[in-house]
This record gives C-alpha cells, sequence and structure tokens, in this order.
C-alpha cells in the first residue's frame, strides 16, 4: 500500500451569510449539492475550502436575506495524485423552490517544518468547482452540465443521489444476508439430522439480541445526541451479544452447543461477506484515501475519493471463511466440537483488527476518550 495514503474526512462545517426568518406559512426545506474536484499534483496531503453561494432562481431585483446563502466546509487530509473527487453539502433551512449555486474550492498547502499554519501556510489559491456527473456503467466521477437545484423536504436530504451511493441498500443486503445465514445453518442442521425447530428458534433470539447490541454498541462509540447514532451501527456489537445469546439459548433448550456453533460459521460469515457490501454502497465503514493503483473508487456519503476499499475487503474475508467452514463441517472435519466455529471466529477478529486501522475514520474507544477528556480539561 502506498506510503502517501491520508484521510479525507470533515474537520469543520459552517455557514455564512445573511438569512432572513422563513415566514411561518413556508416550510424551510433543504438543498443538496455534489461538485468534483481534482486532486492536483504534489506529495504532501493538504485541506481545502468549499465555498458554496446559491441565489434563489426568479428573484427579480434586489435579492432578499432569505433569497441567498453562502455556506462553507473545510476537508482535510486531501491526496494528491488520487484523480477526481466530490464533495457532497446538505444546506438547510432554505426557501423552497429553484436554486442557482456555484462553487469554489481554496486551497491551503502546508510549509513542512511544523510551524503554526497562520505563520507558515502559502497564500491561498482557488478554482471554480463543476456539478459532479456519476457514471455506474463506469463507475467514473466527471464534470456535468451547470443546472438548477430544487430544494427537498429536510427530512428527505439524506436520500439524495449522490455519486457512488445507494441510499437504502445498507438494510436490503443486510437483511438478504440474515435469512441466507439463517438459510445455510438450517440446512446443515437438516443435513446432520439435528432438531431444526428449536435451533430456528435460537436464532431468532440471537439475532433480535443481536441488533439491539449493535445499535447500543454504536452509541457506545458515537456518544452525542439520539440522531447522531440512530442511523448506524457495530458488527462488533452484534456479533459480541448475539453469541452470548445464542450460547445461553442452547443451554436453555438442551440443544448440542458445539454442533450448533459449528454449523452456524458458514451462514454467519455468508452473512458478512453480503452485509459488508452494502456497507460498501452505503458509503459507511470507508477506508482511507490512497492513489495507490488498487484503490477502489468510493465515497464516505460526504468525499468521494479513490480509497482502500476496505469494506470489500471484509466482505472478501467473510466469504472465504465461511467457504472453508463449510467444507470443513461437511467433511465432518476430524477436530472437537465447536472448534471450525472457534478458528473461524478468530481468523474473522484478527482480519477486521487489521482493516479497523485502514478506516478514514478513527475507532475511538470509550477508555481512549476518557483519557483524551482528561487530557484536555
Amino acid at each position: 500500500m502506498s506510503g502517501a495514503v491520508a484521510a479525507v474526512g470533515a474537520a469543520a462545517v459552517q455557514s455564512t451569510g445573511a438569512r432572513a426568518e422563513t415566514p411561518e406559512s413556508v416550510e424551510p426545506e433543504a438543498l443538496v449539492v455534489t461538485l468534483c474536484f481534482d486532486s492536483g499534483e504534489g506529495s504532501d496531503p493538504y485541506s481545502a475550502t468549499i465555498r458554496l453561494t446559491g441565489r434563489r432562481a426568479g428573484i427579480r431585483g434586489m435579492p432578499k436575506a432569505q433569497d441567498t446563502f453562502t455556506h462553507e466546509e473545510t476537508v482535510d487530509g486531501i491526496v494528491p495524485g488520487t484523480g477526481p473527487l466530490s464533495i457532497t453539502s446538505w444546506v438547510y433551512g432554505l426557501q423552497p423552490g429553484e436554486w442557482t449555486v456555484s462553487g469554489e474550492l481554496i486551497r491551503r498547502e502546508a510549509v513542512p517544518g511544523g510551524a503554526r499554519p497562520s505563520s507558515r501556510w502559502k497564500r491561498p489559491s482557488s478554482l471554480p468547482l463543476h456539478p459532479a456527473a456519476w457514471s455506474w456503467r463506469r463507475w467514473r466521477l466527471s464534470a456535468g452540465q451547470a443546472a438548477t437545484l430544487r430544494t427537498r423536504w429536510a427530512m428527505a436530504a439524506p436520500l439524495a443521489r449522490i455519486p457512488a451511493v445507494i441510499p437504502g441498500i445498507w438494510p436490503a443486503l443486510s437483511a438478504l444476508g440474515a435469512l441466507v445465514a439463517l438459510g445455510v445453518l438450517m440446512a446443515i442442521l437438516a443435513h446432520e439430522r439435528e432438531p431444526v425447530g428449536r435451533s430456528l428458534a435460537v436464532s431468532l433470539i440471537a439475532v433480535g439480541a443481536g441488533l439491539i447490541g449493535a445499535k447500543a454498541w454504536y452509541a457506545v462509540l458515537h456518544p452525542g445526541p439520539w440522531r447522531q447514532w440512530i442511523g448506524g451501527w457495530a458488527v462488533d456489537g452484534f456479533l459480541a451479544v448475539a453469541l452470548i445469546t445464542t450460547v445461553a439459548g442452547l443451554l436453555a433448550f438442551n440443544l448440542p452447543m458445539g454442533v450448533f456453533l459449528d454449523a452456524s460459521a458458514p451462514g454467519l460469515f455468508f452473512g458478512v461477506a453480503i452485509g459488508r457490501l452494502g456497507c460498501f454502497f452505503t458509503g459507511c465503514c470507508a477506508g482511507r484515501c490512497t492513489r495507490s493503483r488498487w484503490g477502489v473508487w468510493s465515497s464516505d456519503r460526504r468525499v468521494g475519493a479513490r480509497r482502500i476499499p476496505t469494506q470489500l475487503l471484509e466482505s472478501a474475508t467473510g466469504l472465504l471463511i465461511g467457504i472453508a467452514s463449510a467444507l470443513l463441517v461437511l467433511d465432518h472435519a476430524p477436530t472437537g466440537p465447536g472448534l471450525i466455529f472457534v478458528a473461524a471466529f478468530g481468523t474473522y477478529i484478527a482480519v477486521r483488527q487489521f482493516l479497523l486501522r485502514l478506516r478514514a475514520e478513527p475507532r475511538k474507544y470509550s477508555w481512549r476518550r476518557s483519557l483524551m477528556s482528561r487530557a484536555t480539561a
């Protein structure tokens, strides 16, 4: 992997410009703007400010405060040489209607030496931005034609079209993965002449508890307002809680634990393989930006760029573990009860810990957050 790998992320978002209060008879709406630019040349990552200027179409005479806006976002760690990038911005509280929006990129290149940015940064340069056009067939970002944009209901703004992102695909593929996992488990148990009905009950209870654990785990890793974590899930929480619930259910129903766990391994990791495809097309769990030829253009739902395909790598890992464990289970490999599941689970955890280090979003566990808060107190 290239040594110049760096993360592209949001460091600051701010909106400026006068905006009068919206009349009570008109509900404020949101505007979703996606622009593209080239990462440029160079060796060191840089920061850039995206400045959007909008004007409501059809205004005659001098525009009022609610007819214009200025919105700025800062993107840190842009890696030169990664090709075209896209930036998607959400501007809320606007008057409904058609808007003409123009964008400008203000680039600041850091001068080596570790000095304060205010004293050692070069004079920023700027260039106009173009609307982004995405081709699913060619899997390519390009500059589109300038056109007016229509506002939309603010609650539906997250469902706007973004390059390389399919809204709603993650729940669909996650549900498909769960069905595949249950189907494979039931087929293997039936093949081994084990009780299917009680095993299905344990599985369904474990899935339900795992979903609760995934939501709770995500909330712990992302503290803040409930709106911040309501849409997120953590696979670590799902696996941990589902495993504990499964063991408890097997003991309660007096089912053979080792046989059940081994039989569940293939379907579980087939489900992981399918679910991680949903992450890739949703834009969550995105990898760092890279100029390596092995990078794949994808999005984190805000910045689209060539990235390390961490979701695809984890999906491939799940598929390989699922195939290997299925062959071992069906071939009745001479192992102790439950060892196939333990080996599969341990392999997945080891690979996952490596892949977590390649993600754009840093992993901040609760104990690290406590240390950081003490240091800044």
